[in-house]
């Protein structure tokens, strides 16, 4: 199996940190959205897209690599992501990047990784941010958790 982690981490590496160790256990190179051609994701058997939540919402350049992406038959492909807060129910992000993700022909994996990550934006930076730590190592060893779940789905 052939696998390729897409990784937007911006502002203090949490994102980079989880793509990192999902890449270690599926070997799979770690890229970011505008270092990863189209090709090079149709030739990938099992594909992650992840970035850190802004506002609610992935980083733009993955969400226009992933629209950008001609719908046809595709292999599988997984979500992941770090953020300050917990996502809302008024505001599914992960399922909106899922239902791009499948509109572009991807199998999805019945599976979303999400971890918290320090934040800082807005007014979290005011007070020093929140969620200091993380991910941390418990968070880590969950991710890598996931990514055999993923490799055994896919064995």
């Amino acid at each position: 199996m052939s696998a390729l982690v897409i990784c937007a981490s911006k502002h203090h590496g949490n994102t980079r940190k989880v793509a990192d160790r999902i890449g270690g256990v599926l070997g799979a190179p770690v890229v970011a959205p505008g270092e990863v051609t189209a090709a090079q994701i149709d030739a990938a058997d099992l594909v992650g897209f992840g970035s850190g939540v802004y506002w609610m919402s992935f980083d733009p350049e993955l969400l226009r690599l992933v629209r950008g992406l001609a719908a046809k038959p595709r292999g599988a492909a997984f979500v992941y992501a770090t953020s300050g807060l917990p996502e809302t129910p008024l505001r599914r992000y992960t399922r909106n990047l899922a239902d791009l993700l499948t509109d572009a022909g991807f199998q999805l994996a019945p599976e979303v990784f999400h971890c918290r990550g320090l934040d800082t934006m807005g007014p979290f930076g005011l007070v020093g941010g929140m969620n200091r730590g993380h991910p941390g190592a418990e968070d880590l060893a969950e991710a890598e958790a996931f990514a055999h779940r993923l490799g055994a789905q896919r064995a």
